[in-house]
């Protein structure tokens, strides 16, 4: 299997409206990772799920990661996994330690704040629910990760009206031309 991107979803998974869904359709060789619980996500077994699908690739994949994927690309890359990944774009991160999130974090907590290594951009919204522009900025640095505001765009999801999300696709073979990856 030829894995050039891993999208990783984030909790209650991306429905068929979901830009990570839609751009999955449009690349259907692009793998998502699966979860067996995407209503309670428990981070030791999903870190352990991510490592299986990143081995699964026939080379180091792109993730592409919202909300709490983006977290979940955190705990992996300090789980010392000897696997690789070519670069990981990080958008709209959940920030798990607000006291509005949704869910028990079930291990999410704290958030890793060692920098990632391998290249990542995080791409932050003005007004997202899931975490405050500074905390975004806060996790950019301390991840190393390039940040990129992408105005008021919510949770950057279908209900924010993020369906085929094109600008959001665009960046992303940005990056990838950025750090010489090659998409199909």
């Amino acid at each position: 299997m030829k894995c050039d991107v891993l999208i990783l979803a984030g909790l209650w998974n991306s429905g068929p409206e979901h830009w990570q869904s839609q751009w999955q359709g449009r690349y259907p060789q692009w793998t998502k990772a699966e979860h067996r619980d995407w209503n309670c996500p428990e981070r030791d077994e999903w870190v352990a799920e991510l490592d299986a699908a990143i081995g699964a690739c026939k080379g180091a994949p792109i993730l592409v990661a919202h909300s709490l994927g983006c977290m979940l690309v955190a705990h992996w890359a300090r789980s010392a996994s000897p696997l690789k990944v070519a670069g990981a774009f990080l958008v709209a991160p959940s920030d798990v330690e607000a006291a509005s999130y949704p869910v028990p974090v079930n291990g999410f907590a704290p958030i890793p704040l060692d920098p990632l290594p391998f290249p990542s951009v995080v791409l932050a919204s003005g007004d997202d629910p899931f975490v405050a522009p500074a905390r975004a900025a806060s996790f950019a640095s301390s991840w190393g990760s390039r940040l990129v505001h992408i105005g008021d765009a919510g949770h950057v999801n279908a209900d924010s009206g993020h369906g085929a999300w094109l600008e959001g696709e665009r960046l992303l073979q940005a990056f990838c031309d950025e750090i010489g990856h090659r998409t199909q």
